[in-house]
């Protein structure tokens, strides 16, 4: 049996409702589906979204699909994962990273 994915997907048209109008902190991570890393991360995210689900919501955008949205957030490369709440952009961290440094990541940015 397949569990449901704690892992959201955004584009250009639904980034704002998404992530700038929750009343829940987000996780974004702007990937492609051609980029190694990106494909790297997934499992950390979908680990992620379970660890934090209720706390924080995990948005993926794809650069392709999502020109606007990538170019609004200067994302030069991929994998890059911004901490949005209250619709501003908390932290940024651009790379492959360990699901340790990314719970750090979200911990550190998660209101008091």
């Amino acid at each position: 049996m397949e569990t449901k994915s704690l892992v959201g997907h955004a584009d250009d048209n639904t980034f704002e409702s998404a992530v700038l109008k929750t009343d829940r902190p987000t996780l974004v991570d702007f990937w492609a589906t051609w980029c190694g890393p990106c494909r790297a991360l997934a499992p950390i995210l979908e680990e992620i979204g379970k660890e934090y689900n209720g706390r924080t919501n995990v948005i993926k955008v794809n650069v392709d699909e999502s020109p606007k949205t990538a170019a609004n957030y200067g994302i030069r490369s991929i994998p890059t994962l911004l901490f949005i709440r209250e619709g501003k952009v908390r932290e940024t961290l651009v790379g492959l990273t360990t699901a340790g440094n990314l719970a750090e990541f979200i911990d550190r940015n998660l209101p008091g």
